[in-house]
């Protein structure tokens, strides 16, 4: 089968994984493939994926070979796979609009940000040049306008797109709308990791209310040490990560919590964790007799390689789209792999639907034809 061609909007630490897993599993058996989700998914195993293009706006990335930029400062994230083969592709400049706080440039330390003097690229132009089925959106949280452009140069180039940050743009009709019109398929949005926070949270509190019983109020703190939790302590940068993830965890409650009494979203930053994120859940309920019923509960993982796989996942399914003639948001393995897609529903449908549309994509493209289920679904 032919190769699927990949180019990556952000060559930071989730970038870093995925490249390096690409090579980690190159040439692993079947049997030997801990970590990822499906050996293969229409045919295409995780060596059919082939990077064709890089996108950044850092002066230590910019230029460079993308064996190379993917170890470069900021990034901090575990190396584990650092034999590589030589790339030709070469990491490009990309438009900055809002894809830099201000603090990151200021700050004092390697996880600073170091802006490239260069001018942008013209990303739909290099997307066409590449031949690029498929762009996969790496963005800083807050990229509000630069997601925007690469969604833009996608629809341009005829590439299909997986937004892995929350910006939303296969959740808004809108830009739905845009892509199902330009043919093009979209998986968003915002990558859920393997077992991470969010799937995690939403699996107990769903857990709850199978049981009988009541959530009453809950947290989920966050920290970690790298780019993406320095980011984020600007507070404006988080009104859609916040959004994001909340809406998501109160997505699984058959009756939706008070805003003042959830709260999810990232906490600190701790430099010395680098890309170690640590969680801490806290769910209080009531069960039989309205007794009290309190559970915490503390998760740490290498914060990019765990949404490492999912995207391997998705890059295949979106590819599988695109072959099929598939346009707009692919509600099934959306709702399966992000935090919020077009449309929500409990994991364990999503994960039924997303096998179904593996099986038989026409299956699982749309899960519901009704905007205003969509849309209620969507809190």
């Amino acid at each position: 089968m032919s190769k699927i061609r990949v180019a990556l909007a952000g060559v930071g630490n989730c970038a870093s994984a995925l490249v390096q897993g690409l090579e980690y599993y190159a040439n692993r058996s079947p049997k030997d493939l801990i970590g990822v989700m499906h050996p293969e998914i229409g045919g295409w195993t995780s060596r059919d994926i082939e990077i064709v293009a890089a996108f950044d706006v850092d002066e230590r990335k910019v230029g460079r070979p993308l064996q190379e930029a993917i170890f470069a400062k900021p990034n901090c994230a575990e190396v584990f796979q650092s034999a590589l083969p030589v790339s030709n592709v070469v990491v490009q400049m990309g438009p900055i609009l809002d894809g830099v706080a201000p603090h990151m440039d200021d700050y004092d330390g390697d996880q600073a940000f170091r802006p490239a003097s260069l001018p942008p690229v013209d990303v739909a132009e290099t997307l066409r040049a590449a031949d690029a089925d498929v762009l996969v959106c790496y963005l800083p949280v807050g990229s509000e306008r630069a997601v925007r452009h690469y969604a833009e140069a996608a629809l341009k180039a005829g590439t299909a797109m997986v937004n892995c940050v929350p910006v939303f743009i296969a959740s808004d009709p809108d830009w739905a709308s845009r892509f199902e019109a330009a043919g093009l398929p979209i998986i968003g949005d915002d990558i859920k990791s393997q077992v991470g926070a969010t799937i995690v949270h939403r699996t107990l509190s769903r857990l709850f209310n199978d049981r009988g019983v009541g959530v009453d109020r809950t947290y989920q703190l966050n920290t970690g040490g790298n780019t993406d939790f320095l980011n984020m302590l600007e507070q404006g940068r988080l009104v859609s990560k916040k959004q994001s993830k909340t809406q998501s965890v109160q997505s699984q409650l058959d009756v939706p919590l008070e805003s003042k009494n959830i709260h999810i979203g990232p906490s600190d930053y701790v430099a010395w964790q680098k890309d170690n994120k640590v969680c801490f859940i806290r769910i209080e309920g009531r069960g039989f007799g309205d007794l009290p019923i309190e559970l915490e509960l503390r998760l740490s993982v290498q914060d990019s390689p765990n949404s490492a796989g999912v995207v391997i996942d998705a890059v295949r399914c979106a590819k599988l789209g695109l072959s099929r003639g598939l346009a707009g948001p692919l509600e099934a393995p959306s709702a399966y792999y992000m935090k919020s897609p077009p449309v929500q529903m409990r994991d364990s449908v999503a994960h039924d639907l997303c096998e179904a549309f593996i099986q038989d994509p026409e299956a699982g493209a749309r899960v519901s034809t009704n905007p205003a289920q969509g849309a209620r679904e969507r809190g």
